[in-house]
Order: structure tokens, then C-alpha cells, then sequence
């Protein structure tokens, strides 16, 4: 009973899953300390919402400022071209392409579709790597693209990458983290988000050493 009363204590503490969430993601980038423009902005889906309805629309989720900063970058001239990159993450492909619906997406938003660029084969962040590679090896170099995921996505994607002999610049967005405060409520009170911060942490750990066995990283 003492046992689990501490661990609801421990895991619904925002100071605490803050702190870890804030070692573990891949700090953002400010804008102004970006060096130089890049070709291609490599922006990996996993942002839209795939299972809801009706089908004549784009459903986005928690991660849309991967789609949000993307497109920031771009309209400041950051990137010349946005690669998206993300087919079907089901086991049973249904024909669903995220790839596919951030593309309409950005162009209702108001990118020109010779500037968008899609990968809709990729079924996980080791695809892409692959993928990416192949589109990009004979027009472009690593140092021409900057990577563009979420935070906490970004070392096992920075990773992914390396390992195809791709290394860019990372440009996290979708931060879980926010900045460290001793406010009461942060350190007393027990909120729900805390649970979901420990619940996207853990799945990433466990996709980064799944990925490390499988020989991906």
C-alpha cells in the first residue's frame, strides 16, 4: 500500500518528470542562433491524427508545432524545402500516408507544392533515415538539411540518422519540457500531465534500446 501511495506521489510530480523530461529532450534551438540557411528542412510526421473522422480534413495532435516551426522556418528563409517524411505506422496498412495529409496541410497553409518534398514509405524513424538518404544522397549533403522532430524524439532520430551516415542539425520542436520553477504547485501539487510526461518517456526509452538491439542506432 506504502509502496504504491509513494510511487503515485513520485510519478505525478511536475517538478520531478520535468526534470527528466528536460535531461532527456534535445534543447530547442532559438532562431537567432541559426548560423546559416539550409536547403531542406527534414520534417518527421507523427503529428496528425489518423483515427478520427470524418476524412475530409487534417486532424493534428500535440506534436503540431513540428508542422508549426517547419512552416516558421520556411517563411523566414531558414529552408529553401520541406521534406516530409512518414508513411503508415500501422502493422496492417490500411493506405493511410501522413506524409500525404501534412503535405495538403502546408499547402492550405501557403507553401508552393514544388517546394514540398514526400516520403510516404517509411513505417518507423529507421525508415526514414533509409528513405531520406536515398531521395537526397545525389542532390543535397547532411549539412544542407536540418532535422526537425520533437524534443524528445530527437536523440533517438539524431541517432537513427547517424547511423545511415546522414548527420544534420537538429531543430527540436513539440517540447514537453517547460522552464524549471519552484512554484508550489509545481513541486506540491500532483498533476495528471506528470503522468503523461512519464508515459512519453518511457515509450522513448524503450524505442531507443529496441532500436539499439535491432541494430538501428
Amino acid at each position: 500500500m506504502m509502496t504504491g501511495v509513494v510511487a503515485l506521489i513520485f510519478f505525478t510530480n511536475d517538478f520531478i518528470s520535468n526534470e527528466v523530461m528536460r535531461a532527456w529532450e534535445v534543447s530547442v534551438t532559438p532562431f537567432a542562433s541559426l548560423s546559416k540557411k539550409y536547403d531542406y528542412g527534414i520534417l518527421l510526421c507523427g503529428a496528425a491524427k489518423i483515427d478520427v473522422g470524418p476524412k475530409d480534413r487534417v486532424y493534428i495532435g500535440s506534436a503540431a508545432d513540428r508542422i508549426n516551426h517547419s512552416l516558421q522556418l520556411y517563411k523566414m528563409g531558414y529552408i529553401r524545402k520541406i521534406l516530409i517524411s512518414g508513411g503508415s505506422g500501422r502493422i496492417i496498412d490500411v493506405g493511410e500516408r501522413e506524409a500525404d495529409d501534412l503535405a495538403t496541410l502546408l499547402k492550405l497553409m501557403g507553401v508552393p507544392s514544388e517546394d514540398l518534398v514526400i516520403e510516404n514509405q517509411s513505417r518507423n524513424t529507421h525508415e526514414s533515415a533509409v528513405e531520406i538518404k536515398k531521395i537526397l544522397d545525389a542532390i543535397a549533403t547532411p549539412d544542407q538539411c536540418l532535422l526537425i522532430t520533437s524534443g524528445y524524439h530527437m536523440r533517438r532520430s539524431i541517432a537513427c540518422f547517424d547511423k545511415v551516415g546522414w548527420h544534420m542539425d537538429p531543430f527540436s520542436a513539440d517540447v514537453s519540457s517547460h522552464n524549471r520553477n519552484f512554484n508550489l504547485d509545481t513541486l506540491i501539487i500532483p498533476k495528471t500531465e506528470a503522468l503523461g510526461a512519464w508515459n512519453t518517456l518511457i515509450k522513448e526509452w524503450v524505442g531507443y534500446v529496441t532500436y539499439w538491439a535491432a541494430g538501428y542506432i
